[in-house]
């Protein structure tokens, strides 16, 4: 846990390692999402980097949430991350995402090994089954350990907003939902919902996701459009990071869509915006 003063301050991320330093951190860098995530907490980073997804040179908006883009300097992303200018910009902290088994998501493994003997890192794991609540919770702690004050207000909005979901998703109507990411013109990637903690919540919560046929691929199935609309979804979750491909008309005409982020700020404000987004088209289909 963290420490309420600026000083001794101490945080055991997701390997189970405990980070010290002697004040607390006051210019983290983060990855874009969790970067995002800090700043809806009232914590700007000194900056941000990309995945090895992303594009070395600018960052994703669809990933930074409310962060001000044009006021914060990018690092780069994968193995475009530049080490040089990240330690240029004097940050006394990084925080980081795992996928599971501790790897550092977004940084090569030497680049995160030499990162780490100069700069604190901070591990945080979004998976291994994770839930969204878990994920959100370990960012709100760490923001809260580096000196965020409570959000009363934002939980408050976010609990009305799953409210709002389970009473709209137990309606008569039960739409079928599919997420999924274009690929190109002739193959799409049809999420697993249990994969994805934000898909795994809007199930929880009663929504209709479709889960494509078992095979191969741990998150992701990979097939044709046609075989994905022969799914025949009632709504297309579309994913709108800038690595994925254009969606068009590969589902067929009529065939309502929302914008899917599967790497989404793990904050109360981002994740009531998309439970929102979710309950509105619920309700709509019940009229």
């Amino acid at each position: 846990m963290g420490q309420d003063t600026a000083r001794d301050w101490e945080f055991t991320d997701d390997r189970d390692h405990l980070v010290r330093t002697a004040r607390r951190p006051s210019r983290p860098v983060a990855y874009l999402p969790t970067g995002a995530a800090l700043h809806d907490h009232g914590i700007r980073p000194a900056g941000v980097f990309g995945s090895a997804h992303d594009d070395p040179a600018m960052p994703d908006p669809a990933k930074a949430g409310g962060l001000p883009l044009a006021d914060l300097p990018y690092f780069g992303a994968g193995p475009a991350l530049d080490l040089d200018a990240l330690l240029a910009a004097e940050p006394d902290l990084v925080v980081a995402l795992s996928y599971g088994g501790g790897q550092v998501y977004g940084i090569d493994p030497e680049a995160a090994k030499h990162l780490e003997e100069q700069v604190p890192l901070i591990v945080l794991d979004v998976g291994g089954g994770r839930s969204i609540a878990g994920i959100r919770d370990r960012l709100t702690a760490l923001a809260r350990s580096l000196g965020a004050a409570e959000q009363p207000e934002a939980e408050a909005e976010l609990a009305a907003s799953e409210r709002r979901l389970t009473e709209a998703a137990a309606g008569p109507v039960r739409p079928r939902v599919l997420a999924l990411s274009p690929a190109g013109p002739d193959s799409v990637h049809l999420a697993r919902p249990f994969a994805w903690p934000d898909l795994a919540a809007l199930s929880a919560f009663g929504v209709g996701l479709v889960d494509p046929a078992p095979g191969q691929g741990a998150n992701w199935a990979t097939t044709t459009w046609a075989e994905a609309a022969g799914l025949e979804p009632d709504l297309a979750l579309v994913d709108v990071r800038s690595n994925a491909g254009p969606l068009g008309d590969a589902l067929g005409p009529g065939v309502p869509t929302l914008p899917w982020n599967p790497e989404l700020p793990p904050s109360a404000q981002e994740h009531t915006r998309f439970h929102t987004a979710v309950a509105a088209f619920l309700e709509a289909v019940q009229l």
